[in-house]
């Protein structure tokens, strides 16, 4: 309750980047079907986010998720790994950094990794920070001569392959949201129901009304030259896998050609 107030009162302020944000709640557009690959597959995405516009500002228009630390975008934190293969993924993808392309580089997973927790009880890894209050050990400064931004991202692009091959899940996966669980029909049926949708404040937890900045309820954010089911396609193929996105965006473009009932209040 105290954190849904104090962000009442910060929008309130006009000085403040969340003035700028649109409200958590609005009417949103859903569309559901079953995989092509698989009977027992459904995909329930929402196109409300998907024909949005939103783009990754880092290094223009973006804010931070700290005051005063808009240079961190959402890198302020260090990435929690969400099992073996994305440890293993960074760890290979770490060992094709430099010191000439990894402005803090570390040798050794353990040197740029550290535990710590989510929920604050269950211990976990996730890659390490340079301080109390300093960014991700892999994102390089704006002026440094091997490239600002994510290390790790920028490793990818030289090699010619997607970020995602390289990054931590959760940080090429945002700001898309994947819940998956199992559903039982009136026959006693089950089905894997795949949810995709935009990780909005509340993907954080009671956390994430404290953020300075969210991009995904900002219009400053929301400037990009096609869809979201587009511009993100590789990330969704990796998510729900490529007949299933083929479809998607199938009915992604039916939809924006038939005109929006309930479009993103964020886009313009």
């Amino acid at each position: 309750m105290a954190a849904r107030k104090q962000l009442r009162i910060l929008v309130e302020d006009p000085t403040d980047p969340r003035s700028r944000e649109v409200a958590l709640d609005f009417p949103r557009e859903w569309i559901e079907f079953t995989d092509p690959a698989d009977a027992e597959h459904v995909i329930r995405a929402d196109l409300t986010w998907l024909l949005s516009r939103w783009t990754c500002v880092f290094g223009g228009s973006c804010h931070g998720i700290i005051a005063g630390r808009a240079a961190d975008g959402c890198c302020s934190h260090g990435a929690f790994f969400t099992d073996g293969d994305d440890e293993k993924r960074v760890r290979q993808a770490a060992k094709r950094l430099t010191p000439q392309t990894w402005q803090h580089y570390r040798r050794g997973f353990k040197n740029y990794t550290e535990m710590d927790s989510v929920d604050g009880k269950t211990p976990a890894r996730r890659t390490a920070t340079r301080g109390p209050e300093a960014p991700c050990v892999f994102l390089n400064e704006a002026d440094f001569p091997g490239g600002g931004g994510c290390a790790l991202h920028a490793q990818a692009l030289r090699d010619g392959v997607h970020p995602l091959e390289y990054k931590p899940d959760v940080c090429w996966q945002l700001p898309v949201r994947r819940d998956q669980e199992w559903s039982k029909r009136p026959d006693d049926t089950k089905v894997l129901v795949t949810t995709i949708t935009e990780f909005d404040r509340r993907g954080w937890g009671s956390g994430g009304h404290d953020l300075d900045w969210w991009c995904t309820s900002s219009p400053e954010a929301h400037v990009g030259a096609e869809p979201m089911y587009l511009s993100y396609g590789p990330e969704l193929i990796a998510l729900i896998g490529r007949p299933a996105y083929t479809k998607l965006a199938e009915l992604c473009t039916t939809r924006a050609h038939q005109g929006q009932i309930a479009p993103h209040p964020a886009t313009p």
